[in-house]
């Protein structure tokens, strides 16, 4: 499924794969571990265990409902999955600094979320 026309791309093991313009993937078959990896990277950051509790978390809520969670659901999502302690939004905060539901959607390979800035 294509988002968007590529704006640049990011090298993965010896293929090209396209990014719109505010980093989410243009086809959201491209994504991998690699894929979210490499992105993590060009961020500076590493993708902790805690981090991929989060994205695949993420990757089930979008396979149940086909869309990428906003803030709220996803802290309820987070929480019903981990948790009370790690379905905070302060947890998320400090995972993915900035917005956590667009930072964790790009890095998951999901579209941006609705409802997001």
């Amino acid at each position: 499924m294509s988002t968007t026309s590529p704006a640049r791309y990011v090298a993965i093991d010896a293929r090209q794969v396209a990014l719109d313009p505010e980093g989410y993937l243009v086809d959201l078959a491209d994504w991998s571990p690699a894929v979210a990896q490499a992105l993590a990277a060009e961020e500076g950051r590493e993708l902790t265990d805690e981090h991929w509790e989060v994205i695949d978390t993420l990757r089930d809520f979008y396979r149940r409902y086909a869309m990428a969670p906003a803030m709220r659901p996803l802290v309820k999502a987070v929480g019903q999955r981990l948790g009370p302690d790690k379905g905070r939004s302060i947890h998320l905060m400090r995972l993915f600094p900035d917005s956590p539901a667009k930072v964790a959607a790009r890095l998951a390979g999901l579209p941006k979320p609705t409802n997001c800035l």
